[in-house]
């Protein structure tokens, strides 16, 4: 039974009042990949009566009052991904559609939703107890660069007046203040759960070990101060090392609270047996359904977190790197129930996560003593004490395989093709391209530049390459024809115009014709979104350059797609301008033909002695009509253009 969302459900379950009321921004969707869904889901099995505002009429407070006030608190997330990113492309274009809502229809829910849908409530309950999570308020906790914007904003929890700002995975968290809330503990007296940040008076001294930062008045003006702040943000978000961080504003201060714990891997099964219904509400029905469940309908997610630790990715500062994972039992389990449901034709279409084919620590080491704070597991270039066994994965694999019922199980989320390289043996890899690919594999080398690639965090080209010889190599030995699909980005921080043509010659050799690229989009939390608003590398202080016109942008991007004709004029202005006139022409390394007119037709029309005898002949009709028709400009054109359409007809006959 899916959660009440009408009135009329509501009551039907004999609630009176409601524990907590969930307001988001997303369509309700009761899937475990659905933050709204699980986060709902664990609160009932604590006992708690939940019911679900989603995507409320934001323009009044009528809609904020469907299930009256809740006895414990509301709880407001913008849906699973970022308001602003859902609504605008990285260009500034507003978005055609919104996959999270009925139908996938757009202005269902407003810019910065957190913000709005706390205001509404504060409107319509005075002090209620407002608690706020998800992706939008977990990037933006702290003093934020706001790309759309272009300023430095405040704390979201400071902006929207909320009591308490849960960020990273929210289970244990929000059971932890909701035991609180009953036992009759003030909201405002909940300040030190891991896992949330708080506001507080000027002389409040937080129960952990705590760092400063700066004032917000420094942060919005002094580049290197915010980039300062970021690196003391980014290593203090382990459970483990992670200490407590203030952030001064003119009246209070931000408290961040250390991380919660992730969950162990029999709480994470827990959560995955819950009684999910596996669709949208049936309300959506006549609207066409909502259109984010095809991606994850028959799809499971088998870990969480990701020490990858790519500069553009808000993993980080969301999930966190420690990787956890289901038990290969739990996962088995979901893919039987998957291959019970009526509408299932025997494909599993994932099994993966943020990284697919990370299941366990990074090293014996991180489960005692955290995750480095200073290194990366994979960047520059793997660590030594890198755990890269993919056995246990092969095994959950070659078990969901077996389902009664399932015929295929295929990997699409990311594959990071640099760990399965380390590996002591080709056995995953093996298994991945002979049963586990459909034809193409997504992987994302994101560039070849190893300029871009240092500040983007990702490995060396020379590992995609190596990657590339042993998956067609492998795929060849396999007896199939498959092919790499990478993923690529333009306009990164530090990418220049001579990047972007030494990633479009690559592409050219090798005979690659990417159908999507993706603009390198600000968005709040991460380290190249840092990058791109102070133009350093916050972990090194070093300078860099940062592409932020829009016509570089649209250089970079289209010297990607440099074949397509659309993009001819903005390949050779961005040829011209980097001095590589040589990659014009007909030469093998040549990207574009030269074209000394753009359009030779029209230059020819213009100066053609034809032209200039018909303008002639027109003007001599329009005299002559005038003069049979008087002064009225409309009968006399009409008659024009009849007498010429007639003489064209003439001519055509003739010929």
């Amino acid at each position: 039974m899916f959660l009440p969302l009408t009135k009329e459900e509501f009551e039907a379950r004999g609630i009176i009042q409601a524990d907590f009321i969930f307001v988001t921004g997303d369509a309700y969707v009761d899937h475990p990949s659905f933050g709204t869904a699980i986060l709902s889901r664990v609160l009932e099995a604590e006992g708690y009566s939940v019911a679900i505002i989603s995507q409320p009429d934001y323009k009044s407070v009528s809609d904020f009052k469907r299930f009256g006030k809740p006895r414990l608190a509301f709880l407001v997330n913008s849906g699973n991904i970022d308001s602003m990113v859902a609504h605008y492309t990285a260009s500034g274009k507003p978005r055609s559609e919104d996959y999270y809502s009925p139908g996938g229809v757009k202005g269902k829910r407003p810019d910065r939703a957190v913000i709005v849908y706390c205001n509404r409530i504060r409107e319509a309950y005075g002090d209620v107890p407002i608690i706020i999570g998800g992706i939008e308020a977990s990037t933006r906790r702290f003093a934020h660069y706001d790309y759309w914007t272009n300023k430095v904003r405040r704390s979201i929890l400071i902006d929207s007046s909320a009591d308490i700002l849960a960020f990273g995975m929210g289970e244990n968290i929000l059971k932890r203040i909701a035991f609180l809330l009953d036992k009759g503990v003030p909201v405002k007296k909940i300040r030190d759960v891991r896992g949330t940040c708080i506001t507080a008076e000027k002389d409040y001294v937080p129960k952990y070990d705590f760092v400063k930062t700066y004032d917000y008045d420094t942060l919005k003006t002094d580049k290197k101060a915010y980039a300062n702040a970021f690196r003391i943000q980014y290593e203090n978000q382990d459970h483990i090392t992670g200490k407590a961080i203030i952030e001064e504003y003119d009246k209070c201060i931000l408290v961040q609270n250390p991380p919660m714990p992730p969950l162990t891997r029999k709480e994470l099964d827990d959560v995955y047996s819950l009684p999910f219904m596996r669709d949208y509400h049936p309300s959506y029905e006549k609207e066409g359904g909502v259109p984010a469940i095809k991606e994850v309908k028959f799809s499971i997610a088998h870990n969480r977190g990701c020490f990858g630790g790519c500069n553009f990715c808000a993993i980080t500062f969301n999930q966190g790197r420690t990787v956890t994972s289901r038990s290969i039992d739990s996962v088995v389990k979901e893919a039987e129930i998957i291959a019970s449901m009526k509408d299932f034709k025997g494909y599993i279409h994932d099994v993966g996560g943020p990284t697919a084919n990370f299941r366990n620590h990074s090293c014996e080491k991180q489960k005692k003593a955290g995750m480095c704070t200073k290194k990366r597991c994979l960047f520059p270039t793997p660590c030594k004490n890198l755990n890269a066994d993919h056995r246990d994965y092969i095994e959950l694999l070659k078990r969901v395989k077996e389902v009664k019922g399932v015929k295929k199980v295929f990997v699409r989320s990311g594959v990071r093709y640099d760990f399965a390289l380390c590996d002591s043996n080709d056995n995953f890899l093996k298994q991945l391209i002979s049963e586990h690919t459909s034809g193409q594999l997504k992987v994302a080398p994101e560039h070849c530049s190893e300029n871009v690639l240092k500040y983007m965090g990702k490995p060396s080209f020379d590992v995609y390459k190596k990657f590339s010889e042993k998956f067609y190599k492998l795929s060849e030995n396999a007896g199939k024809e498959q092919y790499l699909v990478p993923y690529l980005m333009s306009s990164h921080p530090g990418s220049r115009l001579e990047d972007a043509i030494e990633l479009a010659l690559y592409l050219k050799k090798n005979k690659i014709n990417p159908e999507q690229v993706q603009d390198f989009y600000p968005t709040p939390g991460t380290a190249s979104t840092c990058m791109f608003y102070t133009e350093l590398d916050p972990f090194t202080g070093e300078k860099i350059y940062v592409p932020k016109t829009y016509e570089e942008k649209r250089m970079q991007r289209a010297l990607l797609q440099f074949s397509r004709k659309e993009n001819y004029e903005l390949v050779k202005k961005a040829l011209l301008k980097a001095g590589r006139e040589d990659l014009i022409g007909s030469g093998e390394d040549c990207l574009i033909w030269y074209r000394p007119i753009a359009n030779k037709k029209a230059e020819l029309s213009k100066k053609s002695p034809q032209t200039k005898n018909y303008k002639q002949d027109k003007k001599a009709q329009y005299d002559k009509f005038s003069k049979e028709n008087g002064k009225n400009k409309k009968t006399v054109s009409k008659a024009v253009n009849k007498a010429s359409k007639s003489k064209s007809v003439i001519k055509k006959r003739k010929k």
